[in-house]
């Protein structure tokens, strides 16, 4: 058998509408449908290499080599891989490099788990289609089945594992929406998002959360198909505050915000007032993503940076699909 080493590239992802909870929990099925932006500037590159002369998986991020649950949780993930080969048994060298702050709820664990799954899937000639890697890659991260497919991207939520998969609704070209971030704290959260969607099922409002969470699903949908900006902001900032409400509320409290989350969230209310095209949201983080027109991007990345409790910015287009950037034969 010959084997594979690959490198592929996935962007990591802004979720217009959250995925929080699940109805399967070892499945990663969600409890709702999301929508997402893919971005850009942010991005995660991996490479996989099966060989035979490793004893064990052994996976490097941004420099450090991974052990305990977080090296655990990509072993399984590569498990996966090698049952779906069905006679691969060696065992993976995995170097993946973030261009942007890892576990500080800008979604690395969906561009990482997006470009792990392509990569691997591709080191080991697996062939898969979109919707397959996808699939796949939601084992590993929910979220990375929303950065397989490029540009604005639906996960509808289903009982049924093999229809549980990013979708492309709309192509990278269909509006030119940004993301500029205000980083409040790179540093890494101290709960992850696993253990919060474990949370929110015993949380009595997240059964309101997910109640309104379909009219929002649907309201940002076509919104964003018809480029209503006025419609999709009020969409975007309401369905964020929900899923903050349930993150405040379960026990133990996920009080993830710091002084400058709030002190942009302000900020922002007060450009929308002025006329700007501008809407916040925040993912299970301190950190402020600010969703804007391509024509307003100067002015919000001008006034962020005077706002009190940003440390700096990052600014990104809507990004493509996870690709494999390149491919080589690592064994005869």
């Amino acid at each position: 058998m010959r084997l594979l080493k690959a490198t592929a590239e996935a962007c990591a992802n802004i979720a217009f509408i959250k995925y929080w909870g699940n109805r399967d929990h070892e499945r990663r099925l969600p409890a709702n449908s999301s929508l997402s932006m893919n971005l850009a500037a942010l991005r995660t590159r991996t490479t996989v290499e099966f060989r035979r002369d490793l004893e064990s998986d052994t996976v490097q991020v941004d420099g450090r080599e991974l052990g305990g649950k977080a090296l655990d949780r990509v072993v399984s993930h590569l498990d996966r891989i090698r049952s779906l080969h069905g006679t691969l048994r060696e065992k993976a060298l995995v170097v993946s490099e973030n261009s942007f702050p890892a576990d500080a709820g800008l979604a690395s664990s969906a561009s990482g788990f997006a470009a792990l799954t392509v990569a691997a899937a591709a080191a080991a000639g697996l062939g898969l289609r979109t919707d397959e890697l996808s699939r796949l890659s939601r084992y590993g991260s929910g979220s990375a089945c929303r950065s397989v497919p490029g540009g604005f991207v639906a996960w509808d939520a289903h009982d049924e594992d093999d229809r549980s998969f990013g979708r492309t609704v709309a192509p990278v070209g269909h509006w030119d929406l940004r993301d500029v971030i205000a980083i409040v704290d790179p540093a890494a959260k101290e709960v992850g998002s696993t253990e919060g969607h474990r949370l929110a099922d015993s949380n009595p409002f997240q059964k309101a959360r997910l109640e309104g969470s379909t009219g929002r699903y649907r309201a940002a949908v076509s919104a964003l198909l018809a480029r209503d900006w006025d419609r999709l902001a009020a969409v975007i900032e309401e369905d964020a505050l929900a899923l903050h409400a349930v993150m405040m509320t379960s026990r133990p409290s996920l009080l993830y915000w710091q002084p400058g989350t709030l002190a942009v969230m302000r900020a922002v209310r007060g450009w929308k007032a002025q006329g700007l095209q501008v809407a916040f949201t925040i993912d299970a983080g301190p950190n402020v993503h600010c969703i804007c027109t391509a024509a307003a991007t100067g002015e919000i990345e001008a006034m962020l940076a005077s706002v009190p409790g940003v440390m700096h910015i990052l600014s990104s287009g809507v990004g493509g699909p996870a690709v494999v950037l390149s491919s080589s034969w690592a064994g005869g």
